[in-house]
């Protein structure tokens, strides 16, 4: 028996960054553990799961959401620095689990980590 065409499922955005806001709990976790000074770490977390958010609240369609990520650091003004690394950032994690089955596995189960805060 042949197998039927393969239909391959598209990503959306706004499900991706659901799941990559609960698994940054766990980042939030290891970043409490550590000794040194993790100020810049919290700040760029902040920023990252601001527009993790705001993605979520937007869903903007896969095709755009490269494009949406570009307004949301030309909406920043002058201080696009942080925000444009982190939009980078966010968009190789959504490539990566739009092609990657292991990762977004991970993503589906939850994001489980040993680190995450309850």
């Amino acid at each position: 028996m042949e197998a039927g065409p393969t239909r391959e499922v598209t990503l959306r955005p706004a499900h991706f960054c659901r799941q990559l806001l609960m698994a940054m709990e766990g980042t939030e976790g290891r970043r409490r553990k550590r000794k040194r000074n993790t100020t810049p770490d919290a700040i760029g977390m902040g920023i990252k799961r601001d527009l993790l958010e705001q993605a979520t609240s937007d869903d903007p369609d896969p095709d755009d959401f490269e494009a949406w990520l570009m307004e949301q650091c030309l909406a920043a003004g002058t201080a696009t620095g942080g925000i444009r690394a982190m939009a980078l950032d966010i968009l190789a994690e959504w490539r990566i689990a739009s092609v990657t089955g292991g990762f977004r596995a991970w993503l589906d189960a939850g994001a489980p980590s040993d680190d995450r805060t309850e």
